[in-house]
């Protein structure tokens, strides 16, 4: 009697359509890189018992309980509307779920993950589609294909392989290590005893000091400090590294300050494209701030640029700097070896994470690498899905050891 009042339902529960859709929504939303598994699932299929098939209310119950992360909200409201207005994207829903007048304007472009999520269920529906094509599709996201891209080398994959690293890089953790700071809190391990706390527990027992509490000294995550290159030599690492350090410096990671500086003729400011919680919006900020992407490199330039405009970044020579590079610097190696002296005198560490590592036979002997290979605390790969799984720990294991003399 409802339907034939006129109310929009979202499928049939005689023939059990909408559950299908509802699995094939989550499917999508998998693919744009929002994290849905089988436990959101069952809550979506509950919240949609419990509010009804009205679309907005549905959109509300299900936007509750699969979106975890705030970067992902955007992504899921523009994907439920293009998968359950669309009968194409739905696979052929029933006429309840178009809206009861079509718009003849052109549709507003995509963000590039719902874009990609929506691509391969075209492809599902269309007539003439071959059925291996959809296992090939589908079988990317499996665990062996998984295993398979954690040891490709960025600069050898496909644009399909390309776009799926990128998604999963977005999940790989940057646990940073924390110090010591100055600024103390109430703690049982302190060595200093808490005297406004001891009185005013003392005034709640009739004036006896029954116990002595303590402060110890706050554990705060290093302040970091990146610096990008984006010449020509490293363009098909840029990307899939920004969108790496977006994720895992973002807040609530554990991270603390962080500062991110793209250079290849001049230094480019990110930290205000970073500010963006999207990653798609972070990308697109970044593209149209870097001017000179694909260009030449000039780290001393770009250091002294640093040294001049942003020193107040570095903080009380606490400040990890990754200096993420080739080392294929085309400037004078005295005025590189000035500028990287200074950048280690302000720095608690100096990393230099290096794509060219992937080779088993490489050794630093241009003049920009000599130089840098020298300058730096240690000297890391950068160039798959394994090497930033296993950055952590290796940050983790340089810092532990004392360092080089400067």
């Amino acid at each position: 009697m409802a339907a034939s009042q006129g109310v929009h339902q979202l499928g049939d529960a005689r023939r059990g359509k909408f559950a299908d859709n509802l699995t094939g929504f989550g499917r999508a939303l998998r693919r744009a890189g929002v994290p849905v598994d089988a436990a959101r699932m069952a809550l979506a299929q509950e919240a949609a018992m419990l509010v009804g098939l009205a679309r907005a209310d549905l959109a509300a119950a299900l936007e509750a309980v699969l979106v975890a992360r705030e970067q992902d909200r955007l992504v899921f409201r523009e994907l439920f509307d293009a998968y359950f207005r669309n009968p194409e994207l739905a696979q052929k829903l029933l006429a309840q779920m178009l809206p009861s007048a079509e718009s003849r304007a052109e549709p507003a472009p995509r963000r590039p993950r719902v874009a990609e999520a929506l691509a391969p269920v075209r492809a599902a529906s269309a007539p003439a589609e071959r059925a291996d094509d959809t296992v090939e599709f589908d079988a990317v996201m499996t665990a062996s294909a998984r295993e398979r891209l954690r040891t490709a080398d960025f600069n050898q994959l496909s644009a399909s392989e390309y776009l799926l690293v990128q998604r999963l890089a977005q999940r790989v953790p940057l646990p940073l290590p924390r110090y010591k700071a100055r600024r103390t809190h109430p703690g049982p391990h302190g060595g200093r005893a808490d005297w406004p706390l001891a009185l005013r527990r003392a005034m709640q027992s009739g004036g006896e000091l029954l116990e002595l509490p303590r402060r110890q000294r706050l554990r705060q995550p290093l302040p970091l400090l990146v610096l990008l290159d984006v010449s020509g030599s490293m363009e098909r690492y840029v990307r899939l590294l920004l969108a790496f350090l977006h994720a895992a410096t973002a807040p609530g990671s554990g991270a603390g300050r962080r500062d991110v500086f793209a250079f290849g003729t001049v230094l480019t400011d990110l930290t205000p494209a970073f500010a963006s919680q999207d990653p798609d919006a972070m990308l697109a900020r970044a593209g149209v701030a870097i001017a000179d992407y694909a260009g030449g490199t000039r780290l001393a330039a770009s250091l002294a640029q640093l040294r001049t405009q942003h020193a107040r970044r570095l903080v009380g020579r606490r400040t990890l700097v990754l200096l993420v590079s080739d080392g294929l610097a085309t400037d004078e190696p005295a005025a590189l070896a000035q500028e990287l002296a200074w950048l280690r005198r302000h720095s608690a560490r100096l990393l230099w994470l290096n794509p060219l590592l992937r080779f088993a036979a490489y050794a630093p002997v241009a003049r920009g690498a000599a130089e840098l290979h020298r300058a730096a605390d240690a000297m890391l790969a950068v160039h798959n899905l394994q090497s930033l799984q296993q950055l952590a720990a290796s940050l983790a294991e340089v810092l532990r050891a004392p360092p080089r003399q400067r």
